[in-house]
């Protein structure tokens, strides 16, 4: 009677080790390893220097924005995220979820609101031409992503600079994230 524990003992131990061997081989290797995704939502482009000449025309201030882009594969909820300056001019989202691997343009100025362009009804612009910081934070306050630029550095994307006859070409950001202070706004 003391033979049989031991062949079943080790037929339990190898059926085990076949186990783990069988479950190593099926998984692929990054699951393991892998983490659920995570709301991630960038700011992926800034027009904060809308082309042409400066002016509160609603039509001036609908080419200062900024566009957000989700990089997971799942819908995030935007609602109660906001989007701020260096100033404090914010903007809160509201009932919006932004689709998955989608970009939105949130436009300074008045409009109806789409899928893919939000308006801040504002009568002024916010983004300053010199130097400026945007910051998105979620619903809880924490910071999500930040976009800085500075006149005096470099940057990727459009940025052209002041044109001779008064007017200037829009300045943007895309993808740089350069920090500055200060400024004077449009």
């Amino acid at each position: 009677m003391s033979a049989t524990p031991v062949p079943v003992r080790r037929l339990a131990a190898a059926s085990l080790a076949a186990a783990a061997v069988l479950g190593a081989v099926t998984l692929p290797a990054s699951a393991a390893d892998r983490t659920p995704d995570r709301p991630r939502v960038d700011i992926s482009a800034v027009q904060y220097d809308a082309p042409g000449r400066d002016r509160r025309t609603n039509a001036s201030l609908n080419k200062e924005w900024v566009e957000l882009t989700n990089t997971t594969r799942h819908s995030v909820n935007l609602d109660g995220w906001t989007l701020s300056d260096e100033d404090g001019e914010t903007y809160t989202f509201d009932h919006y979820r932004l689709p998955a691997r989608a970009t939105v343009r949130v436009h300074t100025g008045e409009g109806r609101d789409t899928r893919t362009d939000l308006f801040q009804d504002r009568r002024h612009h916010v983004w300053d031409n010199r130097s400026d910081t945007a910051t998105l934070r979620n619903h809880r306050d924490r910071v999500i992503d930040e976009a800085s630029w500075d006149e005096r550095r470099s940057h990727h994307g459009d940025r052209q600079g002041d044109r001779h006859d008064g007017r200037h070409d829009g300045r943007s950001w895309n993808g740089d994230r350069h920090h500055g202070h200060g400024g004077d706004r449009h």
